[in-house]
């Protein structure tokens, strides 16, 4: 028999139609042993007679005083088959409740009903098209409601997009990467030993240490700081970005300010259960949007505040288009302060995605040599690969944070 033969044969009601002429000769063949043949079918497809009783054999004789009935059932139904039933390639199989496989030959008394197969054979998959007929054409696949408003800007979402975009962005960073504190902990499977509980449980022991008690270092999320600009400028991006810093808020415990001329702390607002209502109320928190733009007096308002420790080791997110009513020295200046308190600065700018883009913003062209890495935020799928990327920010030796290269300053 080879492998062609099987080709199309429903292994389930061949292995329960065999089992149950073993049954009736006195073979017991269980539903466990006619799934382990099952498997074994669909595992190692045989390829010869011999292959094939070897694996009916070790599958469905568990004693060796049945050996005598199943090569007696096996020559009886293999030795001397009748032609094999093949699925129909010209007619569609016919329309009844067991239109999913043919039926298995019902078994019988007479004489030369001993040699039938029992087996069935799966229906034909595509029936053949006449000449006459055109092709048969499969229908185009539709990318999903996310993959369509991948590309498409901002000011083109309605609210139903925005917050769905709200939603993809927070499962994008559910599974934000934490880093190694210098605290300890006690904990299974640490490598160091530690003495104050290990000394303690020594004293019921005469001061032996019998049980060595060990400690691992404690993990915590990485920190990060979110600064959105809302100024006019910024009009189409400000409510995408506010769901950006609301999925950091909520799953990375994060700090948001949003700023214009003043900044505003939105951490609390931004942390309700509900996207819509968060996203409202932070709407209404900022009470000078849509105005100008002041980066380099809200950077030096954070860094003057009690939320000014929160910098200090955090990843510091900036999003903003660089243009800015203070001269661009007072935006340099402050932005060296913060890169020698922060662990990483990200630019994103709405802009950066253009073809052609160059930073000669004065603002951007200030602030660029002091940060790790500018990302484009203009789209659906920018806000998504940012998300991604910022997860890879608990690398301590920078290799994934190649540093930018400053273009040249054109005061605006």
């Amino acid at each position: 028999m080879s492998q062609a033969v099987l080709g199309g044969i429903d292994r389930a009601a061949f292995a329960v139609a065999l089992a149950g002429r073993l049954r009736r000769a006195g073979v017991p063949a269980g539903l466990t042993d006619v799934d382990d043949f099952v498997r074994a079918l669909a595992i190692s497809p045989p390829d010869s007679m011999s292959t094939l009783y070897w694996t009916a054999r070790i599958s469905l004789v568990r004693r060796h005083a049945d050996l005598a009935a199943f090569d007696s059932v096996f020559a009886a139904v293999f030795m001397d088959p009748p032609p094999l039933p093949r699925p129909s390639r010209s007619a569609p199989p016919a329309a009844d409740h067991d239109d999913v496989y043919a039926r298995v030959p019902a078994d019988t008394d007479d004489a030369g009903s001993d040699g039938g197969l029992p087996w069935a054979t799966l229906p034909p998959a595509v029936a053949e098209t006449p000449e006459h007929e055109a092709p048969l054409r499969l229908p185009e696949r539709r990318p999903s409601a996310l993959a369509g408003l991948a590309e498409r800007p901002f000011d083109e979402l309605d609210a139903a997009q925005v917050r769905q975009l709200g939603d993809a962005l927070r499962a994008a960073v559910a599974g934000w990467p934490t880093r190694r504190t210098r605290r300890h902990a006690v904990g299974s499977g640490g490598a160091r030993v530690a003495l104050r509980p290990t000394i303690a449980r020594a004293r019921r022991t005469g001061w032996e240490p019998v049980e060595v008690v060990r400690e691992r270092p404690v993990r915590r999320p990485r920190r990060v700081v979110l600064l959105c600009d809302v100024s006019e400028s910024m009009r189409a991006q400000a409510t995408a970005y506010l769901h950006l810093m609301r999925a950091f808020a909520v799953v990375a415990d994060a700090e948001v300010f949003a700023f214009a001329t003043t900044l505003t702390r939105l951490t609390v607002v931004l942390r309700h259960t509900s996207a819509v209502e968060a996203v409202a109320q932070a709407s209404i928190a900022v009470t000078d949007r849509y105005g100008g733009t002041r980066i380099a007096t809200n950077l030096r308002a954070l860094l003057n505040s009690h939320h000014a420790d929160a910098v200090r080791g955090a990843v510091v997110v900036i999003g903003s288009d660089g243009w800015d009513s203070d001269p661009p020295d007072e935006l340099a200046a402050v932005m060296a302060r913060l890169s020698r308190r922060a662990y990483r600065i990200v630019w994103l700018n709405p802009r950066a995605g253009a073809p052609d883009f160059a930073p000669r913003v004065g603002g951007m062209a200030a602030a660029l040599p002091y940060c790790d890495r500018m990302l484009p935020a203009g789209t659906f799928g920018d806000l998504l690969v940012v998300a991604r990327q910022l997860q890879s920010v608990t690398c301590t030796d920078g290799r994934n944070w190649p540093t930018l290269t400053p273009a040249p300053r054109i005061i605006a």
